[in-house]
């Protein structure tokens, strides 16, 4: 039986080149950075969790909620992952399971979303202040072209969490999604109370691409130590 199902829906995804340098001392043990044409990225990610269950149990409270991760991208072997230098969600219970299930970067703050036309928008709160990821979508909506930025973004399947000394490891399965262009995104706020002065200005930058992935259920797989 899979840990975690859901489903995720409404994926905003902004894409920024990153000097690989910033992100070799989080990557885990027995991976290595991935990389597109040479280049390597990280995203931030807004999207729904929907329909939440764990071991198949409904958890009351728990199971409709945002989310809104920073990540980037490694492989080891064949298996190409994600790594995430922060999670939010506004449901301590799920961070408390990641951080200690998974060792997770994950923390809990008030958040919010919209959706309204061709706007897809997370908001998430620090001290008082309220932060946001959003994008304008528009269709037609298509699966990415192979051997794609797009492609290379969505096409991972693995997490892995921990540090140059260990790693968890586990799969997230789902169906190739469908994506709708992007015609303009915005991350506001104050962003280096969670992620640092190095990442906040890269995320204040102009982002390699956006696009809105609509999503699907999802699985994730119990992790084993490598």
């Amino acid at each position: 039986m899979s840990f975690l199902t859901a489903e995720w829906r409404w994926l905003a995804m902004v894409n920024f080149e990153v000097d690989p340098a910033l992100l070799r001392p989080l990557v885990p043990r027995g991976t290595e950075l991935d990389a597109f044409g040479g280049k390597t990225f990280a995203s931030l990610v807004g999207f729904l969790f929907l329909g939440t269950r764990v071991l198949g149990v409904p958890v009351p409270f728990h199971r409709n909620f945002e989310e809104v991760n920073l990540r980037f991208y490694v492989r080891r072997g064949d298996r190409r992952g994600v790594v995430f230098v922060k999670e939010i969600v506004p449901r301590w219970a799920i961070a408390w399971v990641a951080r200690n299930v998974y060792g997770e970067r994950y923390v809990s703050l008030p958040m919010r979303h919209r959706l309204e036309g061709d706007l897809v928008e997370y908001g998430w709160n620090v001290s008082g202040e309220w932060c946001g990821l959003s994008v304008h979508a528009s269709g037609p909506d298509a699966e990415a072209a192979p051997g794609s930025e797009e492609e290379f973004i969505t096409e991972h399947y693995w997490g892995y969490a921990g540090t140059e000394d260990s790693c968890v490891e586990y799969e997230v399965k789902h169906p190739r999604w469908l994506l709708r262009p992007v015609t303009g995104s915005e991350i506001s706020g104050s962003l280096e109370p969670l992620y640092g002065s190095a990442f906040a200005s890269i995320l204040r930058g102009k982002p390699s691409s956006a696009f809105l992935a609509l999503g699907s259920a999802i699985s994730v797989e119990r992790g084993q130590r490598i």
